[in-house]
């Protein structure tokens, strides 16, 4: 049997997940039958958002995530998890990093001092608005030509690439979540020419690519990213992949993680794991 696994797991240090602790999504896990699941905690660092996003919760207060208080504690839960689960489940530690460029030096920093599995790269923002939330996006979208779009949206995601902070990049054609119904079908070629030579890059340095079954919640059928765009990375030489559910709450734990395992399978592709920032397929 192919391990299920789910890498993209917030629990309610992130402030835009429910107040469901660690243990209790490794719980839920093991009665999904999951043999391996990452905890990869928000960390937003755009100083514009600041007052918006620099944030993390941690014993019910909101804190600074440049209080490294809260790891201490967030990497304490997860070793206790890790005991209490060890026959039955594995847990790793991981976060998923808002990329702003100026972040760089912060985030080498952070993960050289904590024992991270799995660091995740993701663009939530552009031009300091997040376009990953339903309720902000249409006022980048409005205001912004699809070329515009493509541009700061590929620039930006070079950057984050060679910045080579970054073990994996979370659903890479995210824009497509909210931008398709602003801009139409156009927006679901936009990547045509810009994406092939950041993936290469990242086959270079051995990154990974997520699935992320997350845009099952929002009506839409292909997952992050959509069959094309990894057919197009596995072209580019990328082997590394990791499945996730993108997982605020409980009842979206383990998501649709069945479809993507598959669709991986389809495509002759290995879903992989992380112990240490090292990969390992399964």
């Amino acid at each position: 049997m192919t391990p299920r696994t789910d890498y993209h797991v917030h629990p309610d240090y992130s402030i835009d997940a429910a107040p469901v602790q660690i243990r209790d999504y490794c719980q839920t896990a093991v009665e999904l039958g999951l043999t391996e699941i990452c905890f990869t905690t928000h960390i937003e660092l755009d100083p514009v958002r600041g007052a918006l996003d620099n944030f993390v919760m941690c014993n019910g207060e909101r804190l600074s995530v440049f209080n490294h208080a809260w790891l201490d504690r967030y990497f304490q839960e997860i070793a206790q998890a890790q005991q209490e689960f060890q026959a039955h489940l594995k847990i790793k530690a991981g976060i998923e990093v808002g990329y702003n460029r100026g972040c760089e030096q912060h985030v080498a920093e952070l993960t050289s001092a904590y024992p991270f599995d799995f660091v995740l790269g993701a663009i939530h923002s552009l031009d300091h608005i997040a376009i990953s939330s339903r309720r902000e996006s249409p006022r980048y979208f409005r205001n912004h030509t699809l070329a515009e779009l493509q541009q700061e949206y590929f620039t930006t995601l070079a950057e984050m690439v060679a910045s080579g902070l970054f073990d994996c990049i979370a659903h890479v054609d995210l824009y497509r979540r909210y931008g398709l119904k602003h801009y139409g079908p156009e927006i679901l070629t936009i990547h045509h020419g810009a994406l092939e030579p950041i993936f290469a890059d990242m086959a270079r340095r051995g990154m990974g690519l997520e699935v992320n079954t997350s845009n099952r919640r929002v009506g839409l059928k292909d997952f992050h990213p959509t069959r094309e765009i990894l057919t197009l990375a596995a072209r580019a030489g990328i082997k590394i992949f990791t499945v996730g559910s993108d997982a605020h709450s409980l009842n979206q734990l383990g998501a649709h993680i069945d479809e993507a395992l598959a669709l991986l399978k389809d495509l002759n592709l290995r879903h992989h794991v992380f112990t240490l920032r090292q990969a390992a397929p399964c």
